[in-house]
């Protein structure tokens, strides 16, 4: 008889957490879902509330935890907003620190592949471009942004620990911005961000002169690129993002575009430690995994729209 295997997904109730719930329980797997509700939220995961094969539970990873034998750990549980890691700045460091060896601690326990989210914030304000995975970056350890920066570079070094030392079956993930439904509308991130803005017929808020340029993976490609390097036996970080760049003005334009509205920009000073560009250089996931990107940005932001608008309408109180 086939056992179904089983997989733990801690941070299950955010934005990438809930769709990688949504991918397991599709590819045929038992999920739990562990999340401190701190950024999660539970209507992301409404749809499986009658799913007999996920779990969730709500559990503060930074203590130790145990939900019995699993095949597979994903560690996604982490801020990964500048509002939310602003805001979180310690529960961000330790969820990186102590979170991550708590999640390594059930892998190596059980013997479970392990997978970890980190980011190509690793990279900082990049001095190479595009961003291959043997660059080691160029970060400012003590700025506004470094509680999420270093708690992600920490987390990797924690990861290739136990891989090294205890032979934990290891991958490291290197996400770079990812965006579709579920995202928070005020979590300050570019696209929700401008959609917000847009929808509600606002001003939206470019910082510098939107020269800055960022790469934007539509939600689908992103999980798609997680589950095929959990597949796989790479143990090093893996660039999955879409390399097609844009500068932060012409997503603006792109989203007023998309959505028709008649909102202008306005441009705001650039914060500290922003990075200048961001574009991931995939020739390693195209080569090791065969995955790269499907979806463009302005299909994408279609794809996202009706989500956005919902979302903008819920935050409007009912008249009495």
């Amino acid at each position: 008889m086939t056992t179904t295997p089983r997989a733990l997904v801690t941070g299950g109730a955010g934005f990438l957490g809930s769709h990688l719930c949504d991918a397991l329980l599709a590819e045929g797997y038992s999920v739990i879902a562990l999340d401190n509700l701190v950024t999660g939220r539970l209507a992301n995961l409404e749809g499986l509330r009658r799913e007999a094969r996920f779990e969730f539970r709500e559990i503060d990873i930074n203590r130790p935890f145990d939900c019995g034998a699993v095949d597979y750990v994903f560690h996604f549980a982490c801020p990964a907003s500048p509002v939310d890691y602003a805001k979180h700045g310690i529960e961000t460091l330790k969820v990186g620190s102590l979170g991550t060896f708590h999640a390594l601690d059930v892998a190596r326990q059980y013997g479970a592949k392990y997978l970890v989210s980190s980011t190509s914030e690793c990279y900082g304000d990049p001095l190479e471009h595009p961003q291959k995975e043997t660059y080691w970056g160029h970060v400012n350890p003590i700025g506004p942004r470094s509680v999420y920066d270093e708690a992600k570079r920490f987390t990797e070094a924690v990861t290739m620990a136990y891989h090294r030392y205890y032979k934990v079956d290891t991958r490291i993930v290197r996400i770079f911005n990812t965006y579709g439904p579920r995202m928070q509308i005020n979590d300050g991130r570019v696209v929700p961000n401008f959609m917000k803005q847009a929808l509600r017929g606002e001003d939206l808020t470019v910082y510098g002169q939107g020269n800055q340029t960022r790469s934007f993976c539509y939600v689908s490609d992103e999980i798609e690129g997680f589950l095929r390097l959990a597949r796989s036996d790479e143990h090093f970080p893996v660039n999955i993002g879409n390399p097609a760049e844009f500068t932060i003005l012409q997503c603006a334009q792109l989203v007023l575009q998309i959505t028709g509205s008649t909102s202008r920009i306005q441009y705001q000073p650039l914060p500290q430690d922003d990075p200048k560009q961001r574009c991931p250089d995939i020739g390693k996931a195209k080569a090791l995994l065969g995955w790269e990107p499907k979806v463009d940005l302005p299909t994408g932001l279609r794809l996202s729209l009706e989500y956005f608008r919902q979302a903008v309408r819920d935050e409007v109180p009912s008249p009495l």
